[in-house]
């Protein structure tokens, strides 16, 4: 009877998980983009060095859903561009009237790049040869959208000025290669893969802003930062091209647990080679560039990191 018992008692426990997992999403983007891929790495990072936590990058329309997945609790982290996430945060722009206060930063991966493309026989140069054009200005809720609105608006162009379509990476790109739109736009880390890909089978042509348009983009969102796509990166792309960038931010809610985030920021630093070997846009995620770069207060458990990391942090950046 107590050798049944035993036996009974030793199945049950054999039956039972040794460890339970909290289970982890992370909004990020198109698989086109290097959202995903980050995000990817960040996973890895999670599952591999952080004990009791698993963890999975989700494909989602990008920066203004991923706000409202943090807010809706759909999502635990989530990517989004440095002016999305500050103007849910304020209750601005895109978020006018639907304020998000409960977005806190985890730290800035990378700075995004707007990226205008067009085929090189296009004979689209410039951004007031968009009028009149087909053009993506991204997916819907997106980044990507939100900054080519910015930018366009800050130089005079609205997109009722074109046929706006709103696609996808990797929609823009097979669009641009079927030609059934002129040119479009991406906001993400370069090289991205979808144009990376156009390139090997299009001569393409990257739309650069001059001098007064660089101004009015800085001029009509603080978050805009003249940046240079070096010669080379794309195929048949070989001057460099001035632009504008963006920070990318990681994001959580106030009311995720502050010694998770703690970890896992703890993590993702430390262990930064792993997210590098995924995407060399990972290259720019450094304690010093989320000190310089992130636009909103750090979740509590990410201030402890920093501080503990010897980081000097900006009185704006404190919850």
């Amino acid at each position: 009877m107590k050798l049944a018992r035993y036996f009974a008692i030793a199945t049950l426990v054999a039956a039972t998980p040794a460890l339970s997992q909290m289970q982890l999403s992370i909004a990020t983007g198109g698989t086109g983009g290097v959202y995903y891929p980050m995000g990817g790495g960040l996973a890895e990072v999670i599952n591999n060095h952080v004990d009791g936590y698993s963890a999975t990058a989700e494909v989602t329309g990008a920066s203004v859903e991923n706000m409202g997945l943090i807010a809706t609790g759909d999502a635990d982290f989530a990517i989004g561009l440095a002016d999305t996430v500050q103007q849910a945060y304020t209750g601005t722009g895109r978020f006018e009237g639907q304020q998000l206060p409960m977005i806190r930063a985890v730290g800035s991966l990378y700075a995004n790049m707007v990226q205008i493309v067009t085929l090189a026989d296009s004979g689209i140069e410039g951004l007031d040869d968009l009028k009149g054009k087909r053009v993506s200005v991204g997916a819907p809720g997106s980044g990507t959208e939100v900054n080519a609105r910015t930018l366009l608006e800050a130089n005079g162009i609205s997109f009722d000025d074109f046929d706006a379509q709103r696609l996808n990476f990797n929609e823009t790109a097979d669009a641009l290669n079927n030609g059934d739109i002129d040119a479009g736009f991406w906001s993400v880390g370069a090289p991205t893969s979808s144009i990376l890909n156009l390139a090997t089978t299009n001569s393409i042509r990257m739309i650069g802003l001059n001098d007064e348009q660089l101004a009015a983009a800085d001029a009509a969102d603080e978050t805009f930062a003249p940046l240079k796509l070096a010669g080379g990166v794309y195929q048949g792309v070989d001057d460099e091209v001035s632009t504008v960038g963006v920070p990318n931010v990681l994001v959580v809610s106030s009311e995720m647990d502050a010694d998770t985030v703690y970890q896992i920021t703890k993590a993702m630093y430390e262990n930064i080679a792993d997210m590098q070997a995924v995407h060399p846009a990972a290259n720019e995620t450094t304690i010093e560039f989320s000190m310089n770069a992130t636009p909103v207060p750090l979740h509590p458990g990410a201030l402890r990191y920093f501080e503990e990391a010897g980081a000097t942090v900006p009185d704006h950046l404190r919850p």
